[in-house]
Order: structure tokens, then C-alpha cells, then sequence
């Protein structure tokens, strides 16, 4: 599960990211991705505009409807990958056990660029920042993946 602060534009960005790459390596049997948001001031909103278009310039649709984030995601999913320091705390803090801590991470800890750096927010920024965010999250989804592909499918 991705988790960004409002889920309209880094989590769902990356969701569909993720999906599509695990399409195009054919393994959608081994992964399932979702996306929320740990704040619940979009819930039921479409991404932003601009994060979607800023998709669609790159040939990636975005139809996520945004949902906020529940404590027993802690449960449901193996990890839970955060875009930033504010986020990761608001998912940790419903951690029940160190097993649950344990699963949640920075998202850019993926990231060979900025390891375990934060993933800009763009909402209060301009274009620019869309595409930054964009390109962020194309490179870590590519590391993340092969990361994850060598892991379940060795097992």
C-alpha cells in the first residue's frame, strides 16, 4: 500500500505506477497494490488534475478514488510504503505490534538516486513539481519492483 497525506497525488501516482509495471513484467499473480491517504480531506475525490495530466503526458491514466487510511491496512498488507516523515509517523502510530512497525517504510528507500529521502508533496507547488514527483516515483517503482521480483520469486 502506498500512503501520501490526501491520496490525490503521490500515493495514487504511484499506485497506478506500480500496477502497470507489474502488468508489463506479467506478474500481477504475485502482486496487488492500493493506495491511501492518511489525512480524510479527499475521500471519494479522483486525483488531482494536475497529477493526472502530468500522467497522462506520460501514457499512465489515473482513475483512483481517494480513501483514507484505516488501521487494520497495518494488517492487510505486507508493506506500506510512505512518502514522507509526517506520514510515516501517522502510520506507525497505529502499529500494534513491532511486526506491523516493521512493514511500514519510506518509499524512497527504493530510491539508488536519494535513498530514504521524502517524496516532495506538489499540491501547493506548480507544474514543475508534478514532474519532479513523477519522475521520482518512475524511478523508485523500477527499483522497488526488481527489488520485490527477486525476493517473491526466488521463494
Amino acid at each position: 500500500m502506498f500512503v501520501c497525506a490526501g491520496n490525490i497525488c503521490r500515493s495514487p501516482l504511484a499506485h497506478a505506477m506500480f500496477d502497470a509495471e507489474v502488468c508489463r513484467r506479467g506478474l500481477s499473480e504475485y502482486f496487488k497494490s492500493e493506495s491511501s491517504g492518511t489525512n480524510g480531506f479527499h475521500v471519494g475525490d479522483l486525483p488531482d488534475e494536475r497529477t493526472r495530466k502530468n500522467a497522462r503526458s506520460h501514457g499512465l491514466e489515473l482513475n483512483h478514488i481517494s480513501r483514507r487510511f484505516l488501521p487494520q491496512d497495518l494488517e492487510e498488507w505486507d508493506l506500506l510504503l510512505v512518502m514522507d516523515n509526517s506520514n510515516y509517523q501517522n502510520v506507525v502510530r497505529h502499529a500494534r505490534s513491532s511486526q506491523q512497525k516493521n512493514k511500514v517504510f519510506l518509499y524512497r528507500e527504493w530510491d539508488l538516486e536519494d535513498k530514504g529521502s521524502e517524496v516532495p508533496d506538489p499540491y501547493l507547488g506548480g507544474e514543475e513539481g508534478f514532474e519532479e514527483v513523477y519522475q521520482i516515483v518512475k524511478r523508485t517503482t523500477q527499483c522497488l519492483l526488481d527489488d520485490l521480483q527477486e525476493r517473491v520469486i526466488k521463494s
